[in-house]
């Protein structure tokens, strides 16, 4: 039963051009060229926990006392004082109606707005300090930079960099060479790492987005490693690095309290983001694998699968450009970029009803 079940899933038809066979790629020293090995996709998941024990000796140790020096503090808000009651409505759900603050104030005899501020305060004491951002941010930044780097020296002199109609010439006879493998094997182990500390790391209003979107791109990369499509994997991968650094850069500069060196690195990603994202990768990227892949080689079902992601991704990215620019907006209009474009959210109630003095935390989450 279980042979039957493997077999249905590999089925060739599925994952392969017509007239090829798992044998035909199969990796071996009497191929012409060095075919991928879908088994090596387990290896980026013990290198997750790798990066993750990496990233926390350098937050520690490098990135927190650099902080410390720009006067980053690690202080965090006062706890708020013991009532069982209010703590176990706040165990069962962070986020509070109106309704349930009118009932909880009448149980325990405090007013509504006793009952909000205790709320608020409850909720901040769970948020990390400036610095545990700041070190978050500038960790991705780091890992950005170098993946971006790397990943320049290593297509530099690859053709399907300067032509894209390559990443199908040949296909799938196309070997995988030992800097592409190593690009995708520390990627993939990146976002297997960003998708388990997600869960601990600052919780973000944009959090099932992240999520979704780590999941893709893990999806992507396996898809294309499996279906022997890493060139068009890699281009992929060296895109969506460029803007990121920038991204980064900017918050983690924000947290640092240099405002005028934050506005001018946000202004250089939502440049870099709108032309990478919303212009190479729909008008070149997705261009070429829904249309010219199509007239260079014979389609099949994974090729659909492995399309569709990249779409999904160009979904993701029009959100966040909404995002983006209503960040932009507003810094236009304040002087200045104002909060996190992807800063969590604290409002105390969801209801419409809710009372004038509890607004604050709303305007600062929509800065």
């Amino acid at each position: 039963m279980l042979r039957y079940l493997l077999d249905t899933f590999w089925n060739e038809d599925v994952w392969l051009p017509p007239n090829t066979t798992w044998e035909d790629i199969k990796p071996g020293p009497d191929k012409v060229v060095v075919y991928n090995d879908h088994r090596h996709l387990l290896y980026p998941i013990p290198l997750a926990f790798v990066l993750i024990a990496l990233r926390h000796l350098i937050e520690n140790y490098w990135f927190a006392p650099f902080g410390k020096s720009l006067g980053i503090k690690n202080t965090r808000s006062k706890k708020a004082p013991i009532i069982p009651k209010l703590e176990a409505a706040y165990q069962e759900c962070s986020k509070i109606k109106h309704k349930q603050i009118c009932a909880l104030a009448k149980q325990l005899d405090m007013t509504e707005r006793q009952v909000e501020r205790w709320w608020r305060l409850r909720r901040s004491q769970d948020k990390p300090s400036t610095l545990v951002k700041f070190c978050e941010n500038a960790w991705r930044c780091t890992f950005y930079l170098y993946s971006f780097s790397y990943g320049v020296f290593i297509l530099w002199d690859k053709e399907w960099l300067w032509d894209i109609d390559q990443c199908y010439i040949g296909y799938p006879h196309q070997g995988v060479t030992s800097d592409i493998w190593w690009y995708y094997m520390i990627s993939s182990a990146f976002y297997w790492s960003l998708t388990f500390s997600q869960f601990w790391d600052v919780r973000r209003k944009d959090f099932w987005q992240m999520f979704v979107h780590h999941l893709a791109t893990i999806a992507l990369l396996s898809f294309s490693w499996v279906c022997n499509l890493h060139r068009i994997g890699t281009l992929v991968l060296l895109l969506h690095d460029c803007a990121d650094i920038f991204l980064e850069a900017a918050k983690a500069a924000k947290y640092a309290n240099y405002q005028k060196f934050c506005d001018v690195i946000f202004t250089i990603f939502t440049v870099l983001w709108i032309v990478t994202r919303l212009g190479i990768y729909p008008f070149f990227i997705i261009w070429s694998t829904s249309i010219r892949a199509p007239m260079l080689l014979p389609m099949f079902a994974a090729y659909y699968i492995f399309n569709s992601l990249l779409c999904l991704l160009l979904c993701l990215h029009m959100v966040w450009t909404w995002l983006i620019l209503q960040v932009a907006y507003k810094a236009i209009n304040a002087g200045k970029m104002e909060g996190d474009i992807r800063s969590s959210s604290s409002d105390v109630s969801d209801s419409s009803h809710q009372s004038n003095h509890s607004t604050p935390n709303r305007v600062n989450n929509k800065k």
